[in-house]
């Protein structure tokens, strides 16, 4: 899997910092931003795909086509393009962690 993030914030960069875990590890979105944004500005996917393995990344980005699920260190799914990120989230992206 590629390291890099996939999106690259541009604009609105001045909103209160909201801290969450990916894969375990600290990352930091901005208010305001979806759980799939917020993956993304750090990521480059989303989860992988349950069947073939495929990385993916959300597809309609708003709720219709079902690719944007993600779990939580909690074991909850929830939708990344209309879950608004949230202080302390902690998401899996499936990419081998424990």
């Amino acid at each position: 899997m590629a390291t890099h993030a996939l999106l690259h914030r541009v604009a609105e960069t001045g909103r209160a910092t909201v801290p969450f875990t990916l894969d375990g590890a600290p990352a930091s979105a901005l208010a305001g931003d979806t759980v799939l944004t917020a993956v993304l500005t750090q990521a480059a996917q989303l989860r992988r795909n349950e069947f073939s393995d495929a990385p993916r990344a959300g597809f309609c980005m708003m709720g219709a086509c079902q690719d944007c699920w993600i779990a939580t260190a909690e074991g909850e799914r929830l939708r990344a393009c209309s879950t608004f990120i949230a202080p302390g989230m902690a998401l899996l992206t499936g990419r081998g962690e424990a």
